[in-house]
């Protein structure tokens, strides 16, 4: 679903009228942002299936410092393997990370140890190998990849759109005043239901990820 489509779908929910450009009037740009406040909340609530890719580094030799190109910080890591190698790599935090550079006899290798470091210029995320590579390997990290905000009419969101209207209806009611929330059937309620069942449904894809295992 579009976001002009979002926006004037949460209109009609309003009784008002739609539009043919979220930046059509102010109450649209409202609109619009409350959708994207909607969506952002709606993103971080579940590691979407929807929102699941894979990001790709290909090392060169004695480099151990790489880009994540498209990352723009937004993602949560799944797992990261040594495609080449056919390996799980390990995450070590930067404390750690730092140790092993300047404690170990750092000698090149296939890399089997991951640690991010900061952001690029252009704001995608950096990652450091370890050891450093010695030659050209993949590496693959998997993620959950959070979409940018929502700015053109014709932007598409991957996540259920249902619960990201129901969401900006009930930030917009609130903002009018017209809903205390304290009502079971409140708009705040129905939104939270729609999200719930939304995680539900998508869960039944990785029902691993919500089974808790005891040591």
């Amino acid at each position: 679903m579009t976001y002009l489509d979002l926006v004037n779908n949460v209109l009609r929910r309003l009784r008002e009228r739609p539009v043919e450009s979220v930046d059509q009037t102010e109450y649209s740009r409202l609109i619009g942002i409350f959708v994207n406040d909607a969506k952002e909340l709606i993103e971080n609530s579940w590691n979407w299936s929807a929102l699941r890719t894979t990001l790709t580094a290909t090392t060169t030799q004695g480099i151990f410092s790489y880009e994540l190109n498209g990352s723009q910080n937004r993602f949560t890591v799944l797992d990261v393997i040594n495609d080449t190698e056919n390996v799980v790599m390990r995450y070590k935090e930067a404390h750690s990370f730092n140790k092993l550079f300047l404690t170990t006899d750092v000698t090149e290798a296939a890399p089997y140890y991951y640690s991010f470091n900061g952001i690029s210029s252009d704001g995608d995320t950096q990652v450091d190998l370890f050891p450093t590579p010695d030659g050209v390997y993949q590496i693959r990290f998997n993620v959950v990849q959070r979409q940018p905000f929502l700015e053109e009419n014709a932007d598409v969101i991957d996540i259920p759109s249902y619960p990201v209207q129901t969401m900006a209806y009930a930030f917009a009611v609130e903002e009018r005043g017209e809903d205390g929330g304290f009502n079971p059937a409140s708009a705040m309620s129905v939104a939270q239901n729609a999200l719930k069942d939304a995680i539900a449904f998508d869960a039944d894809k990785h029902p691993e990820e919500t089974i808790w295992h005891f040591v």
